[in-house]
């Protein structure tokens, strides 16, 4: 074979620039493999079946220098540039295509002969075979195996590993049977074992919630998936020892199929070794704050001669930041720690760097962007002055308070620098929430009938917080319409003012009234967001009501109109857990009403009214609540008094399996009197069923006692006493209540059964 090169001056020159690695060594590696791949010639560039030799000159190289910790440059002369040169096309054209090949220069290798067929490829390990070598090499604690390959035995041929000795101990036999079909998926159990303290139950449930194996425990997996997540385990609780100070501790895996089982035992063995301590702590930068740096440094509570625990470090850490944060030092910062661990002594040495920032008082509070109300309403929110030293939970209750206005869907508030270097602003900056809502109820309940209400409101009519309220109810025996007027946050926190407008149809056994009010109060109540422990309200009423009641005078019913003024007040303690739905503690309150009645004179009386009811648990599913109501009206006759103020009993909210108001004195028709004296006694037992429907279902067994007197002092006698079994379904909103009872001392005219739904708990 023949070549036909062409003279170097009809080349062109091609630079072929190697990217520089971190040593010289690869550099030089990099472009040695290069040029040998250029040496190919005729064999590398070929058109049309021409042969085309190329040469490569590589330049000069540099002594090798030693590793540095930057990577060289790519410059000319240090041994990274390759020069090839090329052939013109134009003079491609003149060689001839039938010419020979000449043989390839310094490739002792001969080219192969095309026409002969193809020597057979030796037989290849199946997938399973590699899969189980592979695996069971990668087992901590497994000797490596070699696999013989298929088709070998005797006749083997040399150099072949001979076959695995299967037949040793059953022991043997079962672990190879484990790996021997790798592919194989398999259930598994994972289990942790080591001394107390270092691995107790709160270091397993720790890895139980961070392990890749327990995460899929009882799941089918094979060999390879196990020993992968079985890998991935074992760091993890080497982390988790380091992080609890362990620093000399192992782990060791046993990857194991017990006898006659086909589910593998995974078993972790912890030996925690001897936990480090500190023997040095430095908190740099806590001697700037002056007279706090004592308190800080006990806020800190890190000290030599404490584990070297990182949980423990970064509550520590914490605890410092929002100790700073609480005594004025608003922009205080805990820096990144440096731990240095000395196996040698078994200590770690801590350097804590801290940032105080300066001491602060609380400035004025500045709003940006869009906003429902202005800055000065948030001064009356909030529940710091200027001139307070700065406290980060003040500044949090104000955002937390800004979002219960419901004009704000979402709040951010942050210190910002002051005018007065000893002073800090608070910046608010409030996202406005669609001040507008359509609320609704529906409800039933025997004696009173089905009832729905409808309410509309407009949370911000009139800022800062000037809200309209409109109500409409409809039901088989009652009618509504009420216009509200509401200011919240009324010159103080929490502090409520309205004036309402109301006409109203109710047709009851006991009387039918139509009555039209206008009322207004002020009072300080419990929300959604921040249930308070005293409340209170006064107020003020004027009425006017029709009412059609018997009249003992004359044994017959009578309608007659009365005009009252009433001044009536409250007060009541809350210590419960939640305000829809308590679980525990107890709330106790009362009312005062001293009214006027305007009926052929002038006649005074009083009403009054104490509440209470106690809340107790009974492990995680059970509550057990209780309630007590006692009333009294002094100072009035019978006559005198309209019916729609004296006492009633009986319904959902009172003695249940008895009509709405049914319970005490009545009438020759059968129908009630109510009267001046009231006394009420409920128990029940509130059982959550966790296991069905994700927990929100419960059932409610329960007793009521209640009855009505016609003199104001109760004596406690003749209760009638009602009795049944509730269902709850525990919504987002609260609970709905559907309630079935039965009275226990019926009497003729009492139903049977009385059927009782609506929404959040009976009391």
């Amino acid at each position: 074979m023949a070549a036909h090169c062409l003279p170097p001056s009809e080349t062109k020159r091609l630079f072929l620039l190697v990217n520089a690695q971190w040593t010289d060594r690869h550099v030089r590696m990099t472009v040695r493999n290069i040029r040998h791949a250029l040496m190919g010639g005729a064999a590398i560039f070929c058109m049309a079946g021409i042969a085309v030799p190329v040469t490569a000159q590589t330049a000069p190289q540099a002594e090798p220098a030693q590793p540095s910790s930057t990577p060289p440059a790519n410059t000319p002369g240090q041994g990274n540039i390759v020069e090839v040169t090329l052939p013109t096309f134009s003079d491609l054209t003149t060689l001839d295509p039938e010419a020979p090949l000449d043989p390839m220069p310094d490739v002792p290798v001969t080219w192969p002969d095309m026409a002969q067929p193809m020597a057979a490829l030796p037989p290849s390990l199946s997938d399973e075979a590699l899969a189980a070598a592979a695996n069971r090499g990668n087992i901590p604690g497994l000797p490596p195996i070699e696999l013989a390959q298929p088709g070998t035995g005797n006749g083997a041929a040399p150099g072949t590993p001979p076959p695995v000795d299967m037949a040793q101990t059953d022991a043997e036999k079962d672990r190879d049977a484990l790996f021997s079909d790798a592919a194989t998926e398999r259930r598994y159990g994972v289990k942790v074992e080591g001394p107390e303290p270092a691995v107790n139950d709160a270091f397993k449930a720790r890895f139980a919630g961070l392990s890749e194996l327990d995460a899929k425990d009882g799941d089918e997996a094979n060999i390879a998936q196990i020993n992968r997540r079985a890998r991935n385990d074992h760091e993890t609780l080497m982390q988790m020892l380091r992080t609890d100070g362990y620093y000399g501790g192992k782990v060791d895996v046993a990857i194991e199929r017990p006898q006659g089982s086909n589910k593998i035992a995974v078993t972790y063995t912890v030996t925690p070794g001897e936990r480090f301590a500190y023997d040095e702590v430095k908190v740099r930068g806590l001697e700037t704050t002056g007279q706090d740096e004592p308190r800080f440094r006990e806020a800190f509570g890190v000290n030599v001669g404490d584990p070297v625990d990182a949980d423990e470090l970064k509550l520590a850490q914490n605890s410092l930041l929002t100790d700073m944060q609480e005594n004025g030092y608003p922009f205080g910062k805990v820096g990144e720690e440096s731990v240095v661990v000395d196996h040698a002594k078994q200590a770690g040495q801590l350097d804590q760097p801290v940032e105080p920032g300066g001491k602060r008082n609380f400035g004025n509070i500045v709003s940006s962007g869009t906003k429902p109300f202005g800055a000065d309403h948030m001064q009356t929110i909030a529940r710091f002055d200027q001139g307070e030293v700065y406290k980060a939970s003040m500044v949090e209750d104000l955002r937390r308070a800004l979002i219960a206005t419901g004009l704000a869907s979402s709040v951010q508030i942050k210190p910002v620098e002051s005018a007065s270097p000893d002073q800090v602003d608070i910046e608010v900056a409030m996202t406005p929430a669609p001040p507008r809502t359509i609320s609704g109820q529906l409800g039933y309940g025997t004696g009173e009938g089905f009832r729905a209400e409808i309410g509309w409101e407009h949370r911000n009519m009139f800022p800062p917080e000037g809200a309209v309220l409109v109500r409409v109810v409809g039901g088989t025996r009652e009618q509504l319409g009420s216009l509200r007027f509401r200011r919240n946050n009324f010159g103080q926190r929490d502090r409520v003012f309205s004036v309402e407008a109301l006409a109203s149809h109710l047709d009851r056994d006991a009387y039918d009234a139509r009555t039209v009010s206008l009322s207004a109060s002020l009072e300080r109540q419990s929300n959604l967001i921040f249930q308070k422990e005293w409340t209170w309200s006064l107020g003020a009423e004027l009425i006017a009501t029709d009412e059609r009641s018997y009249v003992e005078a004359i044994g017959g019913d009578l309608r007659r109109t009365y005009f009252i003024g009433a001044i009536p007040m409250s007060l009541y303690y809350d210590s419960t857990d939640d305000w829809l739905d308590p679980t525990s503690g107890f709330r106790l309150g009362g009312r005062v009403s001293p009214e006027l009645s305007f009926k052929g004179g002038t006649f005074p009386y009083v009403r009054a009214q104490i509440d209470g009811s106690y809340y107790y648990p009974v492990g995680e599913n059970i509550v057990l609540a209780g309630r007590a109501r006692y009333g009294t009206i002094v100072g009035s006759g019978d006559n005198e008094l309209a019916p729609s103020r004296r006492y009633y009993a009986g319904g959902g909210g009172s003695v249940r399996g008895y009509g709405y108001q049914s319970i005490g004195a009545r009438d020759i028709d059968g129908k009630p009197l109510g009267g001046k004296g009231l006394a009420e006694l409920s128990i029940e037992a509130r059982i959550r069923l966790r296991g069905i429907m994700g927990g929100n279902l419960g059932i409610v067994p329960f007793f009521d006692a209640g009855n009505v007197y016609t003199n104001a002092y109760p004596d406690l006698s003749g209760f009638q006493m009602g009795a049944g079994i509730g269902l709850r379904y525990y919504s987002m909103f609260g609970p709905i209540r559907i309630d079935l009872a039965t009275p226990i001392n019926r009497r003729q005219g009492d139903p049977w059964v009385a059927v009782y739904v609506s929404l959040g708990q009976a009391f």
